[in-house]
C-alpha cells in the first residue's frame, strides 16, 4: 500500500483534451488568450471578487504583488507558512517581522500584531492556514488604524467564504495559488484578488515586462502569466471543484469520526461563519500524553507506505539561509506547534478504507496506560 500525502485533481481527460483542441487551431498558446480570458472572467464569478488577474504561479503573486503596492520598511507576518510567503517579502528587500499564531486554528494572533508596529512598518501579510481564516476583522481594525496595506496569502482558501463574502473579497490584495496540490489547480498557477484598478494596471505591467502598450515599455517587469494549457486545466477543474470540495469534507469528517476525542491528539476546530474548502487536514500530537512523539509518528506512518507531511516545519525564521537574523523566543507558539503538527493524506480519490488504515497506523502507536 502506498498513499500520498495528496494528489492531484484532474478532469477526465476527454474533457481536457476537447477543452485545448482549439489551441492547435489558433496556435495561440499564452500572452493572455481566450483560455486565459475565459478563466479569468469564470474565476472572477465562482470567487465573487471584483477584479482579478491570473499569473504563472502563487508566489509570483504575491512577490509581484509586494511590488506593484511599492513598499518599503517592514512588515508583519506569520513564520507558520511556506516558504514563498517570506522569500517573497525578502525578495522585494523588505524586512519581515514575525508575529506568533494562534494554538487553536494556526493564523497569525492578531491580538499581538498591535505591539509590533514600528513607524517603519508598512504592511500585514497574514496567511489562512489549512483553509482555516485569519482573524480579518481586527487585522482590518489594525490597517486602518494605522494607515497599513493588507496583503492575504489565500493559498491555502481557494473558493472559502467568511459571513458570505468570497475570501478573496478582503485586505487590498488576496493571493492564491493553483498549484497542482491546491483544492483547485491550474498544473501550476496563481492569482490576486483586488479592487483598486490602478493596482491592477501595475501587476499587469509587472508580469508582462512592464509593457503598457505595443510601443511603450514604461516599467521594469517580469515574466508571469499563465500560459493557455493551465487556463484550460483551471477551466475544466473549475466545473468540478463544487464536487471535489463535498468529496473531501467527506473524508475529513471521517478523519474526525476517527480520531475525535482520542487523548494526545488535537484536532483543528471548525470555524464559526466559514464555508472551508477541506484544503488539509492537521493533528497536533501531544507526545506526553499520547506516548509517541510527531516525528515517531510519521516514521510509523512512512513504514506502513503512507505520507504524511510536516506541514509547517520548520518554521520560516528557523531557515538556514536566515540564519542569527531571527529570533525564533519570539514565536513561542508558533515553535511549539511546528514540533508537534502534522498533516495526514487528504484528497478528493482518498478512500474511506484508506483513512481507517492510516488512522489504525496511527493509534497503534498510543501508549498504553495503566
Amino acid at each position: 500500500m502506498n498513499i500520498l500525502v495528496t494528489r492531484s485533481s484532474m478532469p477526465p481527460l476527454d474533457e481536457y483534451m476537447d477543452e485545448i483542441k482549439e489551441l492547435w487551431e489558433t496556435h495561440w498558446l499564452t500572452n493572455m488568450g481566450v483560455k486565459h480570458r475565459q478563466l479569468q472572467e469564470k474565476l472572477k464569478e465562482y470567487l465573487g471578487v471584483s477584479n482579478i488577474d491570473l499569473l504563472t504561479n502563487g508566489h509570483m503573486a504575491l512577490e509581484l504583488t509586494l511590488q506593484a503596492l511599492n513598499l518599503r520598511g517592514e512588515v508583519i507576518t506569520t513564520p507558520f507558512t511556506f516558504a514563498s510567503t517570506t522569500h517573497a517579502i525578502v525578495r522585494n528587500g523588505l524586512i519581515p517581522v514575525f508575529c506568533d499564531i494562534n494554538a487553536s486554528d494556526f493564523t497569525i494572533d492578531a491580538d499581538k500584531i498591535e505591539s509590533l508596529i514600528t513607524d517603519r512598518t508598512c504592511a500585514i501579510v497574514p496567511v489562512h492556514v489549512y483553509g482555516n481564516i485569519c482573524n480579518i476583522e481586527e487585522i482590518e481594525r489594525i490597517a486602518h488604524k494605522y494607515g497599513l496595506k493588507v496583503i492575504y496569502d489565500a493559498a491555502h482558501a481557494f473558493g472559502e467564504t467568511y459571513k458570505g463574502k468570497g475570501i478573496g473579497t478582503f485586505g487590498d490584495v488576496s493571493c492564491f495559488s493553483f498549484h497542482a496540490t491546491k483544492v483547485f489547480n491550474t498544473i501550476e498557477g496563481g492569482a490576486v484578488c483586488f479592487n483598486d484598478s490602478d493596482f491592477g494596471m501595475r501587476i499587469y505591467r509587472l508580469k508582462n515586462f512592464g509593457i503598457r502598450g505595443p510601443e511603450v515599455v514604461d516599467g521594469v517587469g517580469a515574466n508571469a502569466k499563465m500560459n493557455e494549457f493551465c487556463a484550460a486545466m483551471g477551466i475544466c477543474n473549475l466545473k468540478h471543484v463544487n464536487d471535489e470540495i463535498l468529496k473531501r469534507k467527506s473524508i475529513a469528517e471521517h478523519y474526525r469520526s476517527c480520531l475525535e476525542g482520542i487523548e494526545g491528539i488535537q484536532l483543528s476546530p471548525l470555524q464559526e461563519n466559514v464555508e472551508s474548502n477541506y484544503a488539509y487536514f492537521p493533528i497536533m500530537i501531544d507526545e506526553k500524553i499520547f506516548g509517541f512523539s510527531r516525528n515517531e509518528v510519521f516514521d510509523k506512518l512512512a513504514e506502513n507506505g503512507v505520507g504524511a507531511r510536516k506541514y509547517f516545519y520548520p518554521l520560516t525564521n528557523t531557515f538556514e539561509c536566515f540564519h542569527g537574523k531571527y529570533d525564533v523566543t519570539l514565536t513561542p507558539v508558533a515553535v511549539h506547534i511546528s514540533k508537534r503538527i502534522l498533516t495526514l493524506p487528504l484528497y478528493a480519490d482518498l478512500s474511506e478504507d484508506d483513512v481507517d488504515f492510516i488512522c489504525r497506523v496511527i493509534l497503534q502507536c498510543k501508549k498504553r496506560r495503566p
